[in-house]
């Protein structure tokens, strides 16, 4: 009888260890700052469907105009100011030193001591694939006004490419790091992958 009381033991101790793997999931997988995931997206998906919509909803282009710029701008503020700290620990600004100098800071939050991320996974998914695609999105719009001779829209696409953009380029530099030169990085892969094949 011992034999066995010892192995239902070991069988309670694996199925509670697989329990805690799953708790330990689903805490990564947890949205930690909702309201943050849920404006990191609702501005830069607002300003493309206002653009793409506008000309049905309402005649008036300067309307049109100052709603997507709004929004883009809007975007702009919350994503370089609140969502990429809280999302994923990233933030960059522009610091002047008292010879009037500028610099760019590119920033990571460190990771604790205990060795554990203070962003979950599911928080960092959200923020690369807004921050991303939205760009992407932009660009293609850009082409689409430039080939269809929709100049008025022009200045309105640039305006969303270099918003949203500018943050893109901002947040891969945190990622990567401030010291390292994008361009010498890219060069470097291209030639390892080269070398490869």
């Amino acid at each position: 009888s011992p034999p066995q009381d010892s192995s239902d033991d070991i069988e309670d101790v694996s199925l509670f260890d697989a329990d805690d793997d799953v708790s330990r999931r689903s805490k990564k997988s947890k949205i930690r700052h909702p309201v943050a995931s849920f404006f990191h997206l609702f501005f830069r998906v607002s300003a493309i469907v206002v653009y793409l919509l506008c000309e049905l909803l309402t005649s008036s282009f300067i309307a049109c105009m100052v709603t997507i710029i709004l929004l883009l701008s809007c975007d702009f503020w919350a994503v370089k100011n609140v969502t990429g700290r809280l999302m994923v620990g990233l933030r960059w600004w522009n610091q002047v030193d008292d010879d009037g100098r500028s610099h760019w800071v590119f920033e990571a939050r460190k990771v604790s001591a205990q060795g554990g991320k203070t962003s979950s996974e599911a928080e960092s998914r959200i923020f690369w694939l807004g921050l991303i695609t939205c760009p992407m999105i932009w660009v293609i719009f850009a082409f689409s006004a430039l080939f269809s001779f929709k100049v008025k829209w022009l200045a309105v696409v640039v305006m969303g490419v270099v918003l949203q953009g500018a943050n893109l380029y901002g947040y891969i530099r945190c990622k990567v790091g401030s010291r390292k030169n994008l361009t010498s990085m890219a060069t470097s892969y291209l030639g390892k992958q080269f070398l490869r094949q």
